[in-house]
């Protein structure tokens, strides 16, 4: 049920049965008001998407909100399946990174880790983040940070990450127009490729690392990467997403280069949806080959083959991917005996 990408399986069966602290790394934006970009929420209220994708991962509600947040299409959050892994075979806890949000979400008793970080603006126009002061409050909480379980889950919800994503890894002066994902099935080109070209246009040739970051990229991207280098392989670390947590992997890479530092990453992984690694649109692996440091990652071999409900065969359609940590938490709930079918069930007990 759980399948390689690139490496081996030793490291993720390592972790077979243990407790995992789950992490969710949460930010808006603003490249997600540009119309057509992203399908990751409702039209005109992308901006919650983080916001409820949150509260129902830890409550089972949303609460921002009268209803859980879909696509124009239908295709309902991801979070439905991270909520139900967490039902049927419990993180240890559950706790959240606000890395700028709009509207904060609305719970009790979990722990928000707050950084008084602002939401980002529109890379089309130019990011405005500080980028520098950003990826060293993620060094920061990773030197401090006291993991109470046996490893940490990170997973994101950022609308529009995927482009913000690209257009990082495009800056770093990497060729990876054709190996970013989309939450769309059918990718909307124009509109992206508008976006990048405006974006990349703010570049000039005497950008160091941090103004590339300040202007094309996004807090998640940069604050994660930091947070990367100050756990410092201390615990094991699933990073639970698809491309856009391969772009971590690539900032991860660029700054060790830039120090002429080393970092031992047998404790570091990826892990992600098999919507993601069988997508004819992008190519994780691709990107994953980019790294100088080795890094093994993971798909979950997981379908919606065993439901009948349209909205989610829509995901087997390709019409939604990842998100919200949705293929570390499949591969955590196998690791914890849970089958397809248990998941499925649950899943669809939500949509009743």
């Amino acid at each position: 049920m759980i399948k390689p990408i690139i490496g081996n399986v030793d490291f993720i069966e390592s972790l077979r049965g243990k407790k995992a602290t789950f992490m969710l790394a949460l930010s808006n934006t603003k490249t997600a008001n540009i119309e057509g970009i992203t399908q990751a929420g409702i039209p005109g209220m992308i901006y919650l998407t983080p916001t409820l994708d949150s509260e129902f991962v830890c409550t089972g509600e949303v609460r921002s909100l009268e209803n859980i947040a879909e696509t124009p299409k239908g295709v309902p959050t991801p979070a439905l399946l991270t909520r139900g892994v967490h039902l049927l075979a419990p993180y240890g806890r559950v706790e959240l990174l606000d890395l700028g949000l709009e509207v904060k979400p609305k719970v009790d008793y979990f722990k928000i880790h707050s950084f008084n970080i602002e939401p980002s603006q529109n890379i089309a126009k130019g990011a405005n983040i500080e980028a520098q002061e950003l990826f060293q409050k993620g060094v920061d909480f990773g030197q401090s940070y006291e993991c109470k379980d046996e490893y940490i889950i990170l997973g994101e919800s950022v609308p529009s990450g995927t482009t913000t994503a690209m257009a990082t890894a495009i800056g770093l002066k990497h060729k990876v127009k054709e190996y970013f994902s989309s939450s769309f099935k059918d990718v909307p080109n124009d509109i992206r490729e508008n976006t990048l070209k405006l974006a990349l246009s703010n570049l000039t040739h005497n950008d160091d690392i941090f103004s590339v970051l300040s202007k094309v990229s996004d807090n998640m991207l940069i604050f994660n990467a930091g947070f990367i280098l100050g756990l410092n392989n201390r615990v094991p670390l699933v990073l639970a997403g698809g491309t856009q947590m391969a772009c971590v992997l690539l900032i991860v890479d660029r700054m060790l280069k830039l120090m002429g530092g080393r970092m031992e990453s047998s404790n570091l992984s990826l892990c992600t949806t098999k919507w993601v690694a069988e997508d004819k649109e992008s190519d994780i692996k691709a990107l994953l080959e980019l790294l100088s440091l080795p890094i093994n990652a993971y798909y979950a071999n997981f379908d919606f083959a065993l439901s009948q409900h349209p909205a989610l065969k829509l995901y087997d359609e390709g019409e939604a991917k990842e998100g919200v940590g949705a293929g570390g938490a499949l591969i955590y709930g196998f690791l914890n005996g849970l089958s397809k079918e248990q998941i499925t069930k649950q899943v669809e007990a939500f949509l009743a």
